[in-house]
């Protein structure tokens, strides 16, 4: 067995004990957008809140991933879904 493969191994072996003994090496945190936030406090889903503000799902989707930003009444009406999601979910059962 050649040396680099020695060494894989062995890194292997101690990424396992590592992770056994509860030390993981990295933590990913994931900060959700503002919008995700809000919908996700809704929860709804993404095609359940685009239907209800009037955009498609692929709008929401650009807007959560920063790829767009909402204009206008939408931007106002994002506002209030993030402050006040209650008032979104009264939209809904209406």
């Amino acid at each position: 067995m050649d040396k680099e493969m020695e060494q894989f191994q062995k890194d292997l072996l101690d990424s396992v004990r590592q992770m056994k003994a509860g030390k993981g090496a990295r933590k990913t945190q994931v900060a959700l957008s503002p919008i995700a936030e809000a919908r996700s406090r809704l929860g709804m889903s993404q095609s359940e809140l685009a239907s209800l503000m009037g955009v498609s799902t692929r709008t929401l989707q650009d807007w959560e991933q920063g790829r767009r930003k909402p204009t206008g009444a939408a931007q106002t009406l994002l506002r209030v879904a993030i402050a006040h999601p209650e008032a979104l979910l009264d939209l809904k059962a209406a």
